[in-house]
């Protein structure tokens, strides 16, 4: 496939969710980032702001399988991931998969659940395959992890393990829609629309998995010009060195923000990734990836505060 025709395909399906997710259209953007890039998004946004929506809408447009773990205090490891059981009459075993086993993954409120259970996910985000019982089992290659949290919530919840943070290639935040997306969002129920019955409208497949694989081969061939990696290391190495944030970004956030920056492009119909896809892109890669002073966090700043100031400082090649 021509970069054209990959674009017009993307498009289809840009177009397909931002009829039934309405007011989210840098969410969408940023999803299909994640999903083309391989890698796993966290969303964070208030209840009530579509986060579910849109992954099942995205698994039905990319004719993908749809997974769902409800995450609570009490969820254990195997209710991720799997168990053995014994066959009838007990001489012999069977694997019964866990939810895990899916393409497009939402980790509902993954912070209600402690950190061993959080830790379930960890090998199948990073190597896209479980470990039960000494045997290790691969996960498809479309295997995608979309996780919730609530950003105002505390109580009850288990904050996410650094380890597991830097495992999300894009932390994704959902504010609410404007006032006329909100207007559009009424008309819609006007219309017969209802979230709460998503089988009723979800769009139709738009691409097919081969399709989908192929989408995601484009994005390793996108160029990266010596100048634009020298602006992303730049970015990253910045806030190692920023006297406002106590930890800055690993090696592992500078190679996010390289393939998010080829995924973006591809989005964009492009060949090759631009110092304006780095520095979009560089505070959703690295807002979670790094930690603000203490001080500064009683003063209400935030790392979006901290990564835009620092965004302005590191120049852009021309």
């Amino acid at each position: 496939m021509t970069i054209e025709e990959i674009a017009e395909i993307l498009g289809r399906v840009r177009e397909a969710a931002a009829e039934r997710v309405i007011g989210q259209e840098h969410v969408i953007d940023q999803a299909l980032i994640v999903f083309l890039a391989r890698g796993h998004a966290l969303l964070e946004g208030v209840p009530g702001t579509a986060k579910t929506l849109l992954v099942r809408v995205l698994a039905s447009a990319l004719q993908a399988r749809f997974g769902r773990i409800q995450f609570t205090p009490d969820l254990m490891p195997a209710d991720i991931t799997g168990t053995v059981i014994l066959r009838e009459g007990g001489r012999t075993t069977e694997f019964r998969a866990g939810p895990i086993f899916t393409d497009l993954l939402l980790a509902d409120e993954i912070n209600r659940a402690p950190a061993k259970t959080q830790a379930a996910l960890l090998e199948g985000m990073q190597e896209r395959q479980v470990t039960t019982d000494g045997e290790t089992r691969p996960l498809d290659g479309l295997f995608t992890v979309f996780a919730t949290q609530n950003p105002v919530e505390y109580e009850g919840t288990y904050p996410l393990p650094e380890a597991q943070l830097d495992r999300f290639l894009l932390k994704i935040s959902i504010d609410y829609p404007s006032r006329d997306a909100e207007l559009r969002i009424l008309e819609n129920y006007d219309r017969g629309f209802d979230a709460e019955r998503p089988d009723a409208v979800l769009p139709g497949p738009v691409v097919s998995e081969e399709v989908c694989r192929a989408l995601r081969l484009a994005v390793d061939s996108v160029r990266v010009e010596p100048e634009v990696r020298e602006y992303i290391a730049s970015i990253v190495r910045a806030t190692r060195d920023d006297t406002s944030l106590t930890l800055g970004g690993s090696p592992r956030a500078t190679v996010s923000l390289f393939r998010a920056a080829r995924a973006a492009a591809v989005l964009r119909g492009r060949s090759f990734a631009t110092p304006d896809d780095v520095k979009e892109l560089a505070p959703a890669v690295l807002r979670h990836r790094v930690l603000i002073a203490p001080e500064l966090e009683v003063e209400g700043r935030s790392p979006d505060d901290v990564l835009d100031a620092l965004l302005e400082r590191v120049p852009a090649p021309q």
